[in-house]
């Protein structure tokens, strides 16, 4: 990805530098920094929910699940972006790094739009034919499916791994990638795999989904209250991904034709740059923000964390209890044995 951590691809940065108090050496850092936390913090106790309830999870919470799974990938990522950014685009963390960052957010990209798919397809099948399919729609299947989807993610970002270097420029060393026929592959890519495919078929799934609810309430029809439930939250989060994601890959467009030589000037070049900065950091807001839909927009999921509440209120309750009864125990051995004595 062109203006991926952080941006050190090598562009005609020559005649179109940037001052060093710009606005993405200074408050960018800060701002993904914050992020960082807050996305790790949110999608650790999303995890904890889903994992640590007594009830075992639904085929709509195992994808999402494993979404909060590949953005704390993400966001676990990010203090190394925020620091590379502070310094002006220099990288100090070596080699592997350089190729593990980039790998794991393009791995987000990539799993977290196909769980989203994933999600979409089980939510069709449960609204629009609810009587048919209940083989895809087990549990098994989601663990399998999920799996399958993060080999595909890593297998998919592999080229970035493969291409993504350290290289010196401006008398630094920065985390650059070589504009050769894999990078223009890989961006292809993306563009194709990670937007174009999936969103379509959400947007077919999301499109018949809306439809047979809307036909249904016109006939008087009745939607199971815990389906509807789900549809609302999968409808919230993948709303969240477009307005999050869709900017960004759009930018592509533009971001092409100035890698064909198309768009050369010096202003064209720093607006896309300045774009590309503003849409990425919408982008990993996402992360962020699905935790905040699960709990805004989940109801299943608010009394999962209340259970869940109540399950742990209730072992503590039950280990002080035992402590209390072990020391009374202890208590009364001891006077026994001082009166024996």
């Amino acid at each position: 990805l062109s203006s991926w951590p952080l941006q050190g691809n090598q562009t005609n940065t020559s005649h179109c530098s940037l001052p060093s108090d710009n606005w993405t050496f200074t408050y960018v850092p800060v701002y993904v920094m914050v992020i960082s936390v807050l996305g790790i913090a949110l999608n650790i106790f999303v995890l904890m929910v889903f994992i640590f309830h007594k009830k075992p999870c639904s085929v709509p919470e195992i994808y999402l699940t494993n979404l909060a799974a590949a953005d704390l990938l993400l966001v676990s990522f990010l203090p190394f972006w925020a620091v590379s950014a502070w310094k002006q685009f220099e990288w100090i963390f070596g080699s592997a790094l350089c190729k593990m960052v980039n790998v794991g957010i393009l791995m987000n990209v990539y799993c977290s739009i196909y769980f989203l798919v994933l999600v979409s397809i089980d939510r069709y099948l449960a609204v629009v034919h609810p009587l048919s399919h209940e083989t895809i729609r087990r549990p098994k299947f989601a663990k399998i499916s999920c799996l399958l989807v993060w080999i595909l993610g890593f297998v998919l970002s592999v080229p970035k791994l493969i291409n993504r270097e350290l290289v010196p420029h401006d008398g630094i060393i920065k985390c650059a990638e070589k504009y050769d026929t894999i990078y223009a592959t890989s961006e292809y890519m993306i563009l194709v795999l990670a937007f174009i495919i999936p969103v379509s078929i959400i947007t077919f799934c999301t499109v018949k989904i809306l439809q047979t609810l809307r036909s249904r309430l016109m006939e008087g029809g009745k939607t199971k209250k815990k389906d509807k439930r789900a549809t609302t939250l999968v409808l919230a989060v993948l709303l969240a991904f477009l307005i999050c994601w869709l900017p960004f890959h759009l930018l592509k467009i533009p971001s092409r034709l100035k890698s064909a030589g198309i768009l050369t000037s010096c202003s064209s070049e720093k607006t896309i740059y300045f774009c590309e900065q503003i849409f990425l950091y919408l982008a990993f807001f996402n992360s962020v923000l699905n935790p905040i839909l699960y709990v805004i927009a989940g109801n299943s999921f608010r009394e999962k964390v209340k259970e869940l509440l109540t399950q742990w209120d209730r072992k503590r309750s039950s280990t002080i209890s035992l402590t209390s009864t072990r020391t009374t125990f202890l208590r009364s051995v001891k006077s026994q044995r001082d009166i024996v004595y």
